[in-house]
């Protein structure tokens, strides 16, 4: 288990929960957010007079694996705790796996428990000595990301049928960030929505998870030489036309796989299909967890997957107001949007034939979609 020296040394683990609790606390430097247009995303609230309407089943599950990442609290759980508030603490749960930190992240989570069930929420706070660091590590984040969805799979019934499932990795992230992807999964009638993700590299952010994400042609956001280098980053989507202008113009549009920090996905496959977090098989290209898990959703016929641009996130609180700045914050990106019809996606429920492989950087290939699976469809 962690250690409190950290947090008993330097910040009481009180001043956290105090931060987190409170979006106007200045106790900590964090990433400053708007406050959202509400009036945009008033109707994911449920009622609450109608609140038992559903068999009072909990409409949105909030799902943590977290980390040695104290720094990142205030802002990450702080945006959680704003965001339950608004869409009303009885309509959410909210699960986190911690793990081998030794900052001060468990006690602040530990601490964190009265409030969190105070505030009527139901939550979940559960302690894995999965290290990732041994054996595979696939294997390992798989078994994460499963423990985090643990309660929603082991309760279904509890749960709306469609539940919004909101995944979201140690980021800095506003309120409106999440309510926008919950928002387009319902406005694009998508089965999943992802934020863009960045890494703070001179002399411009680049885009980060580029291990998971596929665009509809099958290839990596941006050209990745055998090298790793990163010096053709800022040509996002080169070779796929819709998506750079749809990027450009912060339109949300189609993709085969994405994680990119945040999502937003539906509980149906995972409880009507036993679809799981988990490692490539026999035979199947060596791949990020959140890239098999949207293969098995393009294989279910969840094939409605899309990354929504105006959501920038990064993995801390300085480089994400770098992010921003660059790209945009929501509400800068909704104001005018007004009735345009060209923002709802388009879909293909054809993914692509052929999809890139990229065990590494230097071993890149071509390789059916359905790759392990071709029997099957």
């Amino acid at each position: 288990m962690g250690t409190t020296t950290l947090l008993d040394a330097q910040t009481p683990k009180y001043n956290y929960v105090k931060a987190i609790l409170d979006p106007k606390d200045e106790g900590f430097e964090r990433l400053l957010c708007p406050a959202p247009a509400t009036k945009r995303y008033d109707y994911l609230r449920v009622d609450h007079e109608n609140a038992k309407a559903a068999d009072g089943q909990i409409k949105y599950f909030f799902a943590l694996n977290l980390r040695q990442c104290i720094g990142i609290l205030p802002r990450l759980l702080g945006s959680i705790v704003e965001t339950v508030r608004f869409l009303g603490p009885e309509n959410c749960a909210l699960s986190i796996v911690e793990g081998l930190s030794d900052d001060g992240t468990s006690e602040v989570l530990e601490a964190l428990r009265v409030d969190m069930e105070n505030l009527g929420l139901e939550f979940h706070l559960h302690t894995s000595d999965i290290d990732t660091k041994q054996g595979d590590r696939i294997e390992g984040l798989s078994g994460l990301r499963n423990l985090a969805l643990e309660p929603l799979l082991n309760n279904p019934t509890q749960y709306y049928p469609d539940a919004a499932v909101v995944f979201v990795n140690d980021v800095a992230i506003c309120m409106e960030d999440m309510l926008e992807l919950v928002h387009q999964r319902v406005f694009q009638n998508a089965d999943m929505t992802c934020a863009m993700d960045w890494s703070d590299i001179d002399p411009a952010p680049i885009f980060y998870d580029i291990w998971i994400a596929r665009a509809m042609n099958g290839d990596t956001f941006w050209e990745i030489p055998p090298d790793g280098g990163w010096r053709f980053s800022s040509n996002l989507f080169w070779n796929h036309p819709i998506s750079r202008q749809r990027f450009d113009e912060h339109k949300a549009f189609q993709v085969f796989a994405c994680w990119n920090g945040a999502v937003v996905f539906s509980a149906k496959p995972l409880i009507e299909k036993n679809i799981r977090f988990r490692k490539s098989k026999a035979g199947e290209c060596y791949s990020g967890e959140p890239r098999l898990f949207c293969k098995d959703l393009w294989m279910e016929g969840y094939s409605k997957i899309a990354v929504v641009p105006s959501v920038n996130l990064d993995y801390s609180d300085g480089s994400a107001k770098k992010a921003k700045e660059l790209h945009g914050y929501v509400s800068d990106a909704v104001k005018g949007e007004g009735n345009d019809k060209s923002l709802k996606i388009v879909w293909d429920d054809k993914p692509p034939e052929q999809v890139k492989c990229m065990a590494d950087f230097a071993d890149q290939s071509w390789v059916p979609w359905n790759q392990g699976f071709e029997s099957e469809s």
